[in-house]
Order: structure tokens, then C-alpha cells, then sequence
């Protein structure tokens, strides 16, 4: 088993920042890309930024610039900061996560997903 949990959400001012984390836990033997994704009312689920196990970074166009995603492999952590937000930003944030798992003594893949934390930018 394995679980992603999310933190940082909350509501912030139009060109205010916040600073998503994911940390991943359960029996995991390795995490290739790790990733944000978000889904805004009315629309469907798009890809914020991902990130892979060497650093490796991609953004959607909409957020160049503006955020940053960096992970921290020895705690199984990702972050997303979020600067200069927008109301357009605002969105359910999800974590995703490529992971390896120690499974019945061997190793099973899991595409994991947190449970999301709510980013509202307005004023």
C-alpha cells in the first residue's frame, strides 16, 4: 500500500504565493516522476508540472515561470511553489506519484494519487 498526502491549500490574494507538498508513504522501494495536477470547477483534470527521480522538470505553459516543482528523494516529498497566482489558478491540486512498492517479495508499480488540497486565489 501506498498513500500520498497532500498539504499547503488554502486561500490566497491574487499575486499571492503558497507552497504545495506531497509526501509519499508504505513500503516503497522507488519513485520514477512525481507530479501536480489540478482541476478547476467545470473542467477536466490537466498537468500542472512534473518532475523525475534526476530532477528533470515539466510545465504546463499556463504556470511557466511562475511555479516551481522540486521533490526531495530521501523523504519521498514533492513540492510545488506557487508564485504570483492568478484566480485562474484556483483548483483542486492533486499529487501523483510513479511508485515502485515492495510487494510479496517482489515489486508491483502503482500509480498513485492523493487526495487533493483546494487552492483558491481571489481577492
Amino acid at each position: 500500500q501506498v498513500q500520498l498526502v497532500e498539504s499547503g491549500g488554502g486561500l490566497v490574494q491574487p499575486g499571492g504565493s503558497l507552497r504545495l507538498s506531497c509526501a509519499a508513504s508504505g513500503s516503497i522501494f522507488s519513485i520514477a516522476n512525481m507530479g501536480w495536477y489540478r482541476r478547476a470547477p467545470g473542467k477536466q483534470r490537466e498537468l500542472v508540472a512534473t518532475i523525475s527521480s534526476g530532477g528533470s522538470t515539466n510545465y504546463a505553459d499556463s504556470v511557466k515561470g511562475r511555479f516551481t516543482i522540486s521533490r526531495d528523494n530521501a523523504k519521498n516529498t514533492v513540492f510545488l511553489q506557487m508564485n504570483s497566482l492568478k484566480p485562474e489558478d484556483t483548483a483542486v491540486y492533486y499529487c501523483n506519484g510513479d511508485i515502485i512498492l515492495y510487494s510479496g517479495g517482489g515489486y508491483r508499480r502503482n500509480d498513485a494519487w492523493g487526495q487533493g488540497t483546494q487552492v483558491t486565489v481571489s481577492s
